[in-house]
């Protein structure tokens, strides 16, 4: 699709990649709808701020009618927290699945109707290489990327018919403050991954593997397991 005269809803707009989706996406000359659980914070020069709470349903339906010209949904916000799935504390593992999960399958839910009533679109799910890596002290992160991989697959098909393609991004640690403890030659840059990201989106690629890591950890996936 083309994303000149189109309306982006982009959610964590705030800061990290979010940001320079959004940045991106204005300079390619889109609408852009900055999606924030704070819209007062951090606003982006140019975009339309959004309150929009993964976790708050109300929320979402409020944004989904206030940005009601939207043909471009790109769910990026999320959290993360290293948290075994066996010693970790079962309330954080619950919220990942929350709001890396049901959050971003319940802001599709919200939006799939908007996108189609304007003619058709395109839905951008920034997910991980862990959602294909399962490392055990990331376990509920991984749990919840890979359910929204799974999310991202069916949607697709189940989206189609309805005039809005569903892509996947995925990407290993980028300079961003949720990896600041990862040294800095095991990053990418975050400018650089939504580039490639919104030009998958214009493609309509499904999937779009930003960097080396998600290259080849794709490529594992038929290994056996101890590999």
């Amino acid at each position: 699709m083309e994303l000149k005269d189109s309306v982006a809803v982009v959610t964590g707009a705030n800061r990290g990649l979010g940001r320079r989706l959004t940045t991106q996406l204005l300079d390619r000359g889109a609408k852009v709808y900055a999606a924030t659980r704070r819209p007062q914070s951090g606003n982006v020069d140019g975009a339309v701020p959004l309150h929009l709470d993964l976790t708050d349903a109300a929320s979402i339906e409020a944004a989904a009618r206030i940005a009601s010209d939207a043909t471009v949904l790109v769910n990026n916000a999320g959290i993360f927290t290293p948290t075994a799935l066996i010693a970790g504390e079962e309330e954080a593992v619950r919220l990942e699945m929350e709001t890396n999960y049901f959050g971003p399958l319940a802001v599709t839910r919200a939006f799939a109707p908007v996108i189609e009533a304007n003619g058709g679109g395109a839905v951008l799910n920034v997910l991980s290489v862990l959602s294909w890596l399962h490392l055990p002290a990331s376990g509920a992160y991984s749990a919840a990327k890979a359910a929204s991989w799974a999310l991202t697959g069916a949607v697709r098909q189940e989206l189609a018919p309805r005039g809005i393609t569903v892509s996947g991004l995925y990407v290993g640690f980028m300079d961003t403050d949720m990896a600041a403890q990862v040294p800095a030659d095991q990053k990418s840059d975050p400018a650089s991954v939504a580039a490639q990201a919104l030009d998958g989106l214009e493609k309509g690629l499904p999937e779009i593997l930003a960097d080396e890591v998600s290259r080849q950890i794709k490529q594992s996936l038929a290994a056996p397991p101890a590999a």
